[in-house]
This record gives structure tokens, sequence and C-alpha cells, in this order.
């Protein structure tokens, strides 16, 4: 599996995402704004767009509440795979 993104500190994802938001007007599309800043910041532009992608996904009302959710359901699946009360 590939590494996490531990190489950049927070605040640089953040301050990223923020200026394809500032810069997309300035560009054709948002994909030729994220192309402009990666090489700026140090990361290829695939990373970028991985990065803005999860803040559009987390900025959507309730998003934190569905991903704990989810978070809930698959622990309860994973003990109900391993609980032998259930094993037939």
């Amino acid at each position: 599996m590939g590494k996490t993104s531990a190489r950049y500190a927070p605040e640089v994802r953040e301050r990223a995402v923020r200026m394809v938001g500032d810069h997309a007007a300035d560009h054709g599309s948002q994909w030729a704004a994220i192309q402009s800043i990666a090489p700026k910041i140090g990361c290829t532009a695939e990373t970028l767009r991985r990065w803005v992608r999860g803040a559009e996904r987390a900025s959507v009302p309730g998003a934190e509440a569905r991903a704990e959710e989810a978070a809930r359901v698959k622990a309860l699946e994973r003990e109900v795979r391993e609980c032998p009360i259930f094993c037939v």
C-alpha cells in the first residue's frame, strides 16, 4: 500500500487547497489550477487533487456524522465476524 501524507503538514495541505479555490477562476479548470499549484508546494498534481476532493467531501453537511456512523458499522461488522457464537 502507498505512503500516507505525513510528509506534508496539515497547514500546508489546507493552504494548498485554499490556493486551488482562490485561483481556479484564473485557470481554465480546477485541474489546470491544481497542475499549476502542485509543483509550487512540492507535491504531485494527483496528491493535491486528492486533498481538494477530501476537503470537498468534508465540507458537505453531515459528512462527519456519516463518517462516524460508517466507522461504527465497520467495527460492528468486524465484531460479528469474529464472534464464535455466530459461527456455523
